[in-house]
């Protein structure tokens, strides 16, 4: 993504509310943004650097910031039009696959764009990312949110990858390929005729059925180095707590909502603080870190395979 270091005119900005409430934004001249936060005008934002804060002028309370769209935050604001690969996913993609400045990747299907994103951001500046869906309006779209984020090294194609396989002329151009099909093993055949000498396939497919024929697929055609992996994301939150949720018990803050059972007993043996501090104050609270209680869970499983030399 080819970011200017000021807001103008057209540029697509992330509007950040909150870390779970983003929004983006194409800005335009007498364009307004209303949110629970306020009224925020476009024209306000023209000029403006990437990152600032904008406060609400008639309230002069709210505010958000601006922010530069990035793979990451695009990834979490994008539109669905598929299902969409996270962060966890995206990553272990790139490194699974070795992608570098100068790559030539292969991709299908495109979907939202989520991973294809990444993937030119991965190869730029001098690589380039070929990405095909055989449904032309979903093509459409992503072709225009590449271009509205100038994205400049992605060619969006329509083509049935598994009824046609990819174009003759990527015939040994590609350093890496990725599947997101519903039928994956019909496009190996294709993989192993565009891709470069020891260079990687992935396979994204949520049912472990899918994979099995996959890796079917795989050994048919002599690929080696086949690997399977489902990546698991476990997200933390800190808060503060006070008296009605903790108690302490010998300078150790502990879970309140804990049976006495689980509780820890006290021990009037036990040392004092190393750093001679005092024990929290409970009406002052205490930093506490727990996982969400909403975490996403499994979204697909990625079969890696390699191309002989």
């Amino acid at each position: 993504m080819a970011i200017a270091s000021s807001i103008r005119e057209g540029d697509v900005v992330i509007v950040y509310e909150r870390h779970d409430r983003m929004k983006a934004v194409t800005v335009r001249k007498g364009g307004e943004l209303q949110n629970r936060f306020g009224v925020f005008r476009h024209d306000d934002w023209i000029g403006k650097p990437f990152g600032s804060r904008v406060v609400d002028k008639k309230k002069g309370s709210g505010f958000v910031y601006l922010l530069a769209p990035s793979p990451v935050l695009w990834t979490l604001v994008l539109s669905h039009r598929t299902q969409i690969l996270y962060l966890a996913d995206i990553s272990f993609v790139i490194c699974g696959l070795e992608l570098r400045p100068g790559c030539v990747v292969l991709e299908s299907g495109t979907g939202s764009g989520s991973l294809t994103t990444s993937l030119a951001r991965a190869v730029a500046p001098s690589g380039h990312v070929h990405t095909f869906d055989f449904h032309e309006p979903r093509a459409s779209l992503a072709r225009k949110d590449f271009e509205n984020n100038r994205i400049n090294n992605v060619t969006v194609g329509v083509r049935d990858i598994q009824g046609q396989g990819f174009p003759e002329e990527l015939t040994d151009k590609a350093n890496a390929v990725f599947l997101d099909l519903p039928q994956p093993w019909l496009a190996v055949e294709s993989v192993l005729i565009c891709l470069r000498p020891n260079a990687s396939c992935c396979s994204f497919s949520p049912c472990i059925e899918q994979v099995q024929r996959t890796c079917e697929a795989f050994r048919k055609h002599n690929f080696v180095d086949i690997r399977t992996f489902e990546v698991l994301l476990r997200s933390y939150e800190v808060r503060k707590e006070f008296l009605t949720d903790i108690s302490v018990n010998n300078g150790e803050v502990e879970d309140a909502s804990l049976p006495p059972q689980k509780r820890r007993r006290s021990d009037s043996s036990e040392k004092p603080r190393p750093d001679g501090g005092d024990a929290p104050n409970p009406s002052i609270g205490a930093v506490m870190a727990r996982p969400y209680a909403e975490t996403k869970g499994h979204t697909g499983f990625l079969t890696f395979a390699r191309c002989q030399v």
